[in-house]
């Protein structure tokens, strides 16, 4: 039943180009998507083993960075003499340049900061982000600076039977993030349910049982960051080559935070909540926006709404509908009865 159920919901989700007339619309669900690969990557860190990172979107702004740049070539001097320059890149080699070098930063981000624990390890999150964002903005010979990377390249694949295909339409654009969606949600359940995803949920559990029992405490939270930084990295690529423009803006800490509610909302540890989090907070905004609600109502209904959610559902949405249907199973005499 439950596989039947994951096949109608893809089967859905496939379908909405083939329907969905309106392109804003489906600009939004694009958007969204990205937004919740990124926050499926901070649940990683977050909700497996309890490391809050308020400093997550570096690595989205590092992975659109690092993707717009080597598929636009630079040159760049780096001391008088010494030139550092690139040609242009094939997109896809752009695409694994973010992946390798946000994970490169989240391994030496993990390696200086989980020596400490806590609101240490929030402040050291925090402040690498505003270090990120500070080089994007006043390395203006590299990243343009507040003029922003633009013309960056549309994602090019090849496809077999048709050969190099642009994504330049949006239909194009909705598959390729629900592909890329559907591929990280299949490589987090199985990293979560292997022998160091109970590692991770271990140090989350219960960090000093975790070490009395052998657990390497920094190795397995340095491959969650290394795991978590990549997979944001590619949320940043597919950003940027997809609204075709990179600014210092991509760093703004509104993105961490609409991260952090996104896997808060819809329940930290669960690998649907950021999902289900991110589908409400993703197109709430735009819902709002088009009942002709004024802005300040609309950051208010916003509030509001996240703060009964989390009054009401304290462990998040995924967590109660699961614990309402196990109780549901449990008791029959709870369910409506028959004729």
């Amino acid at each position: 039943m439950k596989g039947a159920l994951t096949v109608l919901w893809l089967a859905f989700l496939v379908s909405i180009p083939l329907w969905m007339t309106n392109q804003y619309i489906l600009h939004i669900l694009i958007v969204t998507g990205i937004f919740i690969v990124a926050a499926m990557s901070l649940n990683l860190l977050l909700g497996y083993t309890g490391q809050l990172s308020l400093g997550h979107v570096a690595f989205f702004g590092i992975g659109a960075y690092a993707s717009a740049l080597v598929s636009l070539g630079f040159s760049v001097q780096l001391a008088p003499g010494v030139t550092l320059a690139l040609a242009p890149n094939p997109v896809w080699c752009g695409m694994l340049a973010a992946i390798v070098v946000s994970g490169a930063f989240g391994w030496f981000i993990g390696r200086i900061s989980f020596k400490v624990r806590g609101a240490y390890f929030v402040i050291v999150s925090i402040s690498f982000a505003e270090v990120v964002r500070l080089v994007a903005v006043n390395w203006v010979e590299l990243t343009q600076g507040p003029m922003a990377l633009n013309n960056i390249p549309p994602l090019t694949l090849w496809l077999p039977g048709v050969g190099e295909h642009a994504f330049w339409k949006k239909p194009a654009n909705y598959w390729l993030i629900l592909g890329v969606a559907v591929v990280s949600y299949v490589l987090i359940r199985r990293l979560v349910h292997s022998r160091a995803g109970r590692a991770m949920i271990a140090l989350r559990e219960n960090e000093p049982l975790a070490t009395s029992v052998g657990i390497d405490v920094t190795r397995y939270l340095v491959l969650t960051t290394v795991c978590s930084a990549a997979m944001a990295g590619a949320a940043g690529a597919l950003y940027a080559h997809y609204v075709r423009i990179v600014d210092p803006d991509v760093f703004l800490f509104i993105y961490t935070v609409t991260m952090v509610i996104m896997v808060i909302t819809g329940g930290k540890g669960t690998l649907a909540g950021p999902i289900v989090g991110g589908l409400i907070f993703g197109l709430l905004p735009e819902t709002l926006r088009a009942a002709a609600i004024p802005p300040e109502a609309q950051w208010i209904v916003y509030g509001v709404l996240m703060i009964l959610i989390l009054y009401f559902l304290p462990a998040g949405i995924v967590p109660a509908v699961r614990q309402g249907w196990q109780r549901r199973r449990r008791d029959p005499a709870a369910s409506p009865a028959g004729p």
